[in-house]
C-alpha cells in the first residue's frame, strides 16, 4: 500500500478536508519532502490545471497522481448526478468528464462523492439511483479510455441519503451491471456508517480501489479514535495494493497533519 496526500485548489475549500490548500508547486513539493508517494489534487475544473506545470512538478518532486476530486463541480458550480432538471445533470457530466480525461492523461481516477448527489423533493430514491446508476456506467466507460477506473465514494447519512455502505454498494454495482467503477473507502465516513471496517471491506472486496486514511474526527489518522488494524487487515486479505490518501483537516496545521499522517500509515502497514 502506498501513500498519498491531499491538495486542493479550490478558494472554497478553503479550511475543509484537505492537508495543502496553497498552491499547487507548495503541496507538492511538500509532500515530497515528507516522504509521500503521490498526491491527491482537487481542481475548479480541467480548465484551471496547466498540464504541462502538474507534468513538471510531479516529475521535479518524483511523484504520482493518485487520483482527482470532482467536488468543486457541486461546492463552485451547484452540480451533481441526481439534479431533476437533465441539462444541469448532463452538465455535471460534462465536468465530470474533464476531470476524467485530466486525472487519466497521468494515470490518476477521478472521485465521484459528494457530486452524486440525493433524493427528495420531486426526486425519488429509485430516480436518483437510477440516473446514478446510468451515469456511473457511462463515466466508467469514458475512464476506461484511459484504462484507469473511476472511484465512486459512499458517502455518510449526513452528506448523501442514497448508498452509505461499501457492501450494499458493491452489490448495486454489480447488479446494475456497471463496469470499470471501483469504490473509494473514506474510513471517516465507514466510523459513521459501517459496524465493522474489516467486514464491509471484505464485502466490498474486489470493488475497493481507493482508500480516504482519515481518522474518526477528519484529522489525520491518529488524532482521533479509529483503531487501524482491522482496516487494515482486510485490506491485505483482498489484495489491496493502491494508495491510502489523507483526506483530512489541516489540524493543527498542514504539515503536522501531513507528518501524522504518514507516521501512521507506516505503522500501521509495517505492523504485522
Amino acid at each position: 500500500m502506498k501513500s498519498a496526500v491531499t491538495i486542493s485548489l479550490v478558494p472554497e475549500t478553503k479550511g475543509g478536508p484537505f492537508v495543502f490548500s496553497d498552491g499547487l508547486a507548495e503541496g507538492c513539493a511538500a509532500a515530497a519532502s515528507l516522504g509521500f508517494d503521490a498526491v491527491e489534487v482537487f481542481p475548479p475544473g480541467a480548465e484551471a490545471v496547466d498540464r504541462a506545470v502538474l507534468r513538471g512538478l510531479l516529475d521535479r518532486h518524483g511523484l504520482k497522481l493518485a487520483a482527482m476530486g470532482t467536488g468543486a463541480g457541486w461546492v463552485a458550480r451547484g452540480l451533481n448526478l441526481t439534479l431533476p432538471d437533465p441539462a444541469r445533470r448532463e452538465q455535471a457530466r460534462d465536468f465530470i468528464r474533464g476531470i476524467i480525461g485530466l486525472a487519466g492523461e497521468f494515470g490518476g481516477s477521478a472521485i465521484i462523492g459528494s457530486m452524486q448527489g440525493r433524493w427528495g423533493g420531486e426526486v425519488s430514491r429509485d430516480q436518483a439511483l437510477g440516473w446514478l446508476q446510468e451515469s456511473l456506467g457511462e463515466l466508467g466507460a469514458f475512464a476506461a479510455k484511459w484504462g484507469v477506473p473511476l472511484f465512486y465514494e459512499p458517502l455518510n447519512r449526513y452528506e448523501t441519503n442514497l448508498l452509505h455502505h461499501l457492501g450494499e454498494t458493491a452489490r448495486w454495482l454489480q447488479a446494475g451491471g456497471v463496469g470499470n467503477v471501483r469504490l473509494l473507502a473514506d474510513l471517516f465516513h465507514m466510523n459513521i456508517e459501517e459496524a465493522d471496517f474489516g467486514q464491509a471491506i471484505r464485502e466490498a472486496g474486489a470493488y475497493v480501489g481507493h482508500v480516504h486514511f482519515a481518522d474518526s474526527n477528519r484529522r489525520a489518522m491518529g488524532f482521533g479514535h479509529t483503531q487501524t488494524a482491522p482496516a487494515i487487515q482486510a485490506l491485505r486479505q483482498i489484495g489491496y495494493a493502491g494508495y491510502l490518501s489523507a483526506e483530512v483537516l489541516p489540524w493543527p496545521d498542514s504539515l503536522a497533519a501531513a507528518r501524522q499522517t504518514l507516521e501512521a500509515i507506516r505503522w500501521a502497514t509495517q505492523s504485522p
